[in-house]
């Protein structure tokens, strides 16, 4: 795609109308939908309340283009499934609408289609802005015009602010188990009451962005929200729309991003939802091999019929307009992009030229991306890919799948996996922790340790140590530390920040009642001091994805299994050291390379028993650097590095 190709949002012509408040579907808005370009069209399908001739009601359209005819069925006429019939568009593009008079906002509804071959189906409907709280599966008249934000001033930051160059350390988020309502039989927090506490908890812990899990409606709990009926309601569980804007107004308002889950690689395949929609597969493809997700038992979008896309890129700027949110994390990229993603032979067709490679989803990337980022340059597009696909990030108009950044699952996994062995067998995986860093410049990256990592009997973060109690949580405490000081913006799923010991459970709320024992309120004050310190110095973020922002001081000391490195930056004198010791041997008199002469401060030292360590590690609070080799450096530093022990000096 040539630079000059790049996509901005265009607005819909609105026909001339005598009536300024009706509603209606012009043949300019078939003619955009069936483009792919209708970047507005939210506005037109699904249900908004209207007024024509002086009548206020609600005006309901659909796309269904194989339908033989359509209803809409309600609260508001007792579900007559032959009172309010809807007119199919003469455009051709096969969008059905009505104006119903003298009903208003609160009422349930649902479209019944009458298929191609006289089927009934009672759907919901794909553009509502509401839905009924499960387990009740029809759609909601609402109205998400009105809420009074006060956030212009992060808004007009946020578009001239490079996400690249500022902190962004993330807290993943499901609002149904973070905290409960214990008093009323473990009930969830409303949109509104999560603002209060959650707002509290992150400016305390200095998280500056959440991303929130679960947030489009979904039918089931235990999917998570990663299973969806309703892309453009936020799900009921938690209130109504505008108790989500207060939600989101609220973060902007304390200084805090708001990310979305966002899940366009498959939807849920229960009846009122999308899947055969009018009769036919209008939002999938119809050969199961490019339409179904055998594994996960879920629809694949059919990304090549632009009414589906832009169905989805309007989606991402439903969002983004329409209730401020600053990114959007995309799940499962991976297996939109590899057309045998998580399926064995004969379960899946090849593409044009013989490959694996999902064209369609290629073309839709780069155009959902040139889209949003060339309209919106300060909003977050977050890639999930698991694999090693080359430029998922990059400017929009390049050969880049154009994605602001990328999750580094591979950085996760090694992390992980050393982190779990007995530090003894540490020394032969050593390189594990280092081998990120070689690539490091190939994508901008984001570090997640998110829910996927602490659920299915792989235990939460702090039992995946090796170990003694106390152990582990030293462990995890220099684990977090190599993890805040490696280049890349970060994320980190909650409860995680203070031990939570139990694998989450979307059932039950987190352990709070843990932080009553000292290694998980040290842990949580230790994770607070690293994110203070990470937003307070420019060299923590600044420059993540160049060389020029980290250099190792000691990357092969794999029998003591050290680990030591610099942060710096061109916009700020201070400079971060980092030391590592992955061993419970405490190493006196160790040495390390100092880069320049002078005086170096300590800042955190993970070894304190204010932090959950058995005893208080001495390490002076200044050091002086000394003449002499070490490290390829002609000066060093000499202390005892606490066993289990990260420290980090500032000079």
């Amino acid at each position: 795609m040539a630079a000059s190709s790049v996509t901005k949002v265009t607005k819909a012509k609105k026909p001339v109308s005598k009536d300024k408040n009706k509603l209606f579907i012009s043949d300019f808005d078939c003619y955009l939908f069936g483009q792919g370009t209708h970047y507005d069209i939210y506005k037109k399908l699904g249900a908004h309340p209207s007024e024509e001739k002086g009548v206020k009601g609600v005006f309901f359209a659909v796309w269904a283009p194989n339908a033989k005819s359509v209803y809409v069925i309600g609260s508001f006429n007792g579900w007559d499934e032959n009172q309010y019939p809807m007119t199919k568009n003469e455009s051709g593009e096969g969008i059905w609408s009505v104006f119903i008079p003298k009903i208003g906002t609160n009422e349930l509804y649902k479209f019944l289609i009458y298929g191609p071959d006289g089927e009934k189906l009672y759907k919901a409907d794909p553009y509502a802005n509401a839905a009924e709280l499960r387990p009740g599966t029809a759609s909601k008249i609402t109205d998400i015009t009105g809420f009074e934000w006060a956030d212009s001033g992060w808004m007009t930051k946020r578009e001239k602010t490079d996400p690249n160059k500022q902190p962004m350390a993330i807290y993943e988020c499901h609002i149904g188990s973070w905290m409960r309502h214990r008093e009323k039989g473990n009930s969830f927090y409303t949109y509104r009451e999560f603002a209060d506490r959650i707002v509290e908890y992150l400016k305390k812990m200095k998280f500056t962005h959440i991303e929130l899990m679960g947030i489009l409606e979904h039918p089931f709990d235990v999917s998570w929200g990663y299973q969806v009926t309703g892309y453009y309601a936020p799900t009921s569980r938690y209130g109504d729309p505008k108790d989500l804007m207060y939600l989101v107004n609220k973060l902007h308002a304390n200084g805090i991003g708001v990310i979305l889950d966002w899940v366009p690689a498959h939807f849920c395949p229960d009846a009122h939802g999308l899947a055969c929609f009018d009769g036919k597969c209008i939002y999938e493809d119809p050969d199961p091999r490019r339409g179904e997700h055998p594994d996960w038992g879920t629809k694949i979008f059919n990304l090549a019929k632009p009414e589906v896309k832009n169905f989805l890129i309007a989606n991402v700027l439903y969002w983004l307009r329409e209730y401020h949110v600053d990114g959007i994390r995309v799940d499962a990229v991976a297996s939109m992009l590899y057309l045998d993603y998580g399926k064995k032979e004969g379960q899946w067709l090849p593409n044009r030229y013989g490959g694996n490679k999902n064209l369609d989803a290629i073309v839709f990337f780069q155009h959902m991306n040139s889209v949003i980022r060339g309209s919106y340059p300060g909003f977050l597009t977050i890639a999930e890919e698991s694999t090693a696909w080359p430029n998922v990030t990059g400017e929009i108009g390049t050969d880049s799948l154009g994605f602001m950044f990328k999750w580094n699952m591979g950085w996760m996994h090694d992390f992980c996996e050393y982190m779990k062995l007995d530090p003894i067998m540490r020394r032969g995986s050593h390189y594990s922790l280092t081998f990120a860093m070689s690539y490091n410049n190939a994508e901008n990256y984001i570090l997640p340790i998110s829910h996927d990592e602490v659920v299915h009997l792989k235990c939460s973060m702090v039992e995946k140590m090796p170990g003694l109690q106390v152990d582990k949580y030293s462990n995890l405490r220099v684990g977090y530390t190599y993890m805040m000081g490696h280049s890349g913006k970060k994320l980190l799923f909650m409860g995680q920040e203070f031990g939570q010991e139990r694998e989450w459970s979307e059932e039950r709320e987190l352990d709070w009642y843990l932080l009553q024992n000292q290694l998980n309120a040290g842990m949580q004050k230790y994770f607070g001091r690293l994110l203070e310190i990470y937003n307070k110095y420019p060299c923590m973020y600044s420059i993540d994805n160049d060389w020029a922002g980290f250099e190792w001081i000691n990357a092969d000391d794999k029998d003591r299994s050290i680990y030591s490195f610099i942060r710096r930056c061109d916009t700020n004198p201070k400079c971060l050291m980092f030391i590592l010791n992955m061993t419970p041997v405490k190493r006196e008199g160790y040495r390390i390379g100092a880069p320049k002469k002078g005086v170096y401060k300590l800042l955190l030292n993970s070894a304190l028993k204010e932090y959950g360590a058995p005893e208080d590690s001495i390490v002076p609070k200044t050091l002086r650097a000394q003449a002499g080799n070490c490290d390829y450096k002609d000066q060093y530093l000499e202390f005892d590095l606490p066993s289990f022990g990260a420290l980090i000096f500032e000079y």
